[in-house]
């Protein structure tokens, strides 16, 4: 390609985990001779209660050039819907005006679907990341539905390539390049611990606490973010606890989180709307135990080697390392977990989800590869 017809790749980014999640395949398009990157930021991304990512994205060095007002208050599982619908009004626009040569759409969340819709009807090819995976949760409906609008898939395993191509898709547009979550936790433990200091007292063993609402259990989170934080409250760590995502469900969280405030003993307890993906990977890689259902136990904690117990189902089915023990909504088995995981300490390094080097492969196959708009069974 020369260089004065360079590919443009726009890629969406909706929330703080679809930005981890591509962060380094974003630095690797802007980094490339034959690439011209093209960012929209949307969703939650843009909202302070969810800790305005969009400030992260821009002190990161990438300058948007969208911004897509989507997401719809009360997240319920129709706000949730309706914020889909409003997505797919929003995005044509956005890809009108920029004329895209390949969107890069991420994982499997309401953003990722009004995505992927937005770009197959308007005929512009679909990359999709972190596709052919098995989790609990409305995810995996998305992330399967998403597998089949693209046209490129850039899975992190090769077991989740092999469930692509089982699903009917070419295995000419498969490429194994590994998470590009994975690329941020490899720089970011060569680098150390470098600036923790100045925003934690971290000479003691803590605890790292992120749990999100599961859509398919909407009515249940106040009940099940309390058996959690009642399980810390036992343990008598220090805890990093985060702020939840903003699927349906959501409130109710926020809601358990605020009556717990209220009524229980928080000192010990410190709340993030959210942190600098930097930051987060560097309590991952310190945390004596990381206490959720969120997918970066399973992927950068094995990667890590972090102590890590799963909660619930959020997580149901998905390849993992040694590091996870998985229990239920319970305060007395989560407390019993974390106390083994206390136990054991750090384990050693298994990188399921990819080596580190997935956004410079992932930028390579873009620069190089032929876009077939038409789709069919491959059986």
């Amino acid at each position: 390609m020369s260089s004065n017809a360079k590919r443009k790749v726009c890629v969406v980014v909706g929330s703080r985990a679809n930005y981890s999640s591509i962060k380094s395949a974003m630095r690797a398009v802007r980094d490339h001779p034959d690439l011209t990157l093209q960012l929209v930021v949307g969703a939650s991304a843009l909202l302070d209660r969810y800790g305005t990512v969009v400030d992260v994205i821009e002190r990161d060095g990438f300058e948007p050039d969208e911004k897509v007002f989507m997401l719809i208050e009360g997240e319920t599982p129709g706000t949730m819907a309706k914020s889909t619908g409003l997505g797919l009004l929003e995005l044509p626009t956005a890809f009108g005006r920029l004329e895209p040569d390949v969107v890069i759409t991420v994982g499997d969340r309401f953003e990722t679907m009004s995505t992927a819709l937005a770009a197959t009807y308007m005929n512009i090819p679909l990359a999709h990341t972190m596709g052919g995976e098995v989790s609990g949760n409305i995810d995996e409906s998305i992330r399967h539905a998403v597998t089949k609008f693209a046209h490129l898939h850039f899975p992190s395993s090769r077991d989740a390539a092999d469930r692509i191509i089982r699903m009917g898709e070419d295995p000419a547009t498969v490429h194994v390049v590994g998470c590009p979550r994975m690329d941020l936790v490899a720089e970011v433990l060569a680098d150390g611990e470098n600036g923790l200091s100045q925003l934690f007292e971290l000479d003691q063993p803590f605890l790292l606490v992120s749990q999100h609402p599961v859509t398919t259990e909407y009515g249940h989170g106040e009940e099940q973010i309390t058996e959690t934080l009642q399980a810390v409250k036992e343990l008598g760590l220090p805890a990093i606890v985060l702020w939840p995502n903003a699927d349906a469900g959501s409130e109710d969280i926020a809601r358990g989180i605020r009556k717990f405030r209220e009524h229980d003993d928080d000192s010990r307890l410190h709340f993030f709307k959210n942190l600098p993906t930097d930051d987060y990977i560097k309590l991952m890689a310190k945390t004596a135990c990381l206490v959720g259902n969120s997918s970066s136990a399973i992927r950068e904690g094995s990667f890590a080697g972090t102590p890590a117990v799963n909660i619930g189902s959020r997580q149901e089915g998905r390849e993992r390392g040694s590091n996870v023990i998985d229990v239920g909504y319970d305060r007395h088995k989560i407390v019993g977990a974390v106390r083994r995981q206390l136990e054991t300490g750090r384990y050693k390094s298994e990188p399921i989800y990819g080596d580190g080097h997935a956004g410079e492969r992932i930028a390579d196959v873009l620069s190089r590869c032929e876009f077939r708009l038409e789709k069919r069974m491959t059986y």
